[in-house]
């Protein structure tokens, strides 16, 4: 049986973990806060007090975190990965959402330790997470990804191959900084119909099923309208993080991104007002 080692099992991972434990895998959990981790008991994962525990034996390491601190802390901390009994060519697959430069330093790190590595940041949120229907946008080489498709896909639906490690975290900085921008856009018009008089319902109605109708808004441009944002299917910190790190990635290749940079500092600004916890759709009270 395969054995799996699961870092982080926040919003994102306890889904992915659960369909890993529902496909027969032999799972081992850990989490920062270990209350967040112990539901998986019950359904048949072992827990582990840490990632250096986790990993013994393990075929294949996935972590899914927060961002570049705590990913470090989870791979090379004094209690991390590489401090634990980590099995030769087993498999590291970072599903975090990290900043370009801290991607392409831990590769090589990983892969002197042993590891095969797998650049595998995702999309679907929460709903794509527990249904086992993510994205999975793949940075990796062909022989190391064909390795790790039977685990892969119990949690996604679909892969996209974007080449080398570091190749599906540009364009995963690159998809959440332009979702970020459109998020903006949605409060904007929304801000713009309320002072406007409009009847909101309408609003909601034309913009969702109009030209502007895509997926994003058709999720939050009534939790816009309503001030919905307490169930976090995405948080505005986490916006705010992404959008920071692909500008960065941006500034380093040359890339202006006016636009997109508006866009970030509205996200920091709602995170200045102490609302980074709360859904991304939060980003239009900071405009209201």
């Amino acid at each position: 049986m395969t054995k799996i080692a699961f870092l982080g099992t926040g919003i994102m991972g306890a889904g992915m973990a659960r369909n890993l434990i529902a496909a027969g895998l032999e799972v081992t959990v850990w989490n920062r806060t270990r209350a967040k981790a112990e539901p998986l008991a019950a359904a048949g994962a072992t827990l582990a007090e840490t990632p250096a525990q986790a990993v013994d034996g393990a075929d294949v390491i996935i972590a899914i975190v927060g961002d570049d601190r705590s990913s470090r802390q989870v791979w090379l901390g004094q209690n991390g990965v590489l401090a634990g009994q980590v099995k030769p060519n087993a498999i590291a697959v970072e599903c975090t959402t990290l900043s370009l430069q801290w991607v392409e330093e831990l590769h090589p790190i990983l892969t002197d330790a042993g590891l095969r590595f797998i650049d595998c940041p995702v999309t679907g949120g929460r709903g794509g997470a527990e249904a086992g229907t993510l994205t999975l946008l793949i940075g990796a080489d062909d022989d190391v990804l064909a390795d790790a498709r039977p685990v892969l896909d119990t949690f996604s639906s679909r892969i996209i191959h974007f080449g080398s490690p570091g190749k599906g975290t540009a364009f995963k900085l690159l998809y959440n900084l332009m979702g970020s921008v459109h998020m903006v856009a949605l409060a904007e018009g929304l801000c713009l119909a309320e002072k406007a008089g409009l009847d909101m319902a309408q609003v909601v109605e034309g913009l969702t099923t109009g030209y502007t109708g895509s997926p994003g808004v058709k999720t939050y441009a009534q939790r816009m309208a309503d001030s919905d944002h307490d169930e976090v299917n995405f948080s505005a910190r986490w916006m705010y993080k992404d959008a920071a790190y692909a500008l960065k990635m941006a500034d380093e290749i040359g890339q202006a991104m006016p636009m997109s940079s508006v866009g970030a500092q509205l996200y920091q600004m709602a995170l200045s007002r102490g609302l980074g916890g709360k859904n991304l759709s939060v980003v239009i009270e900071a405009l209201r």
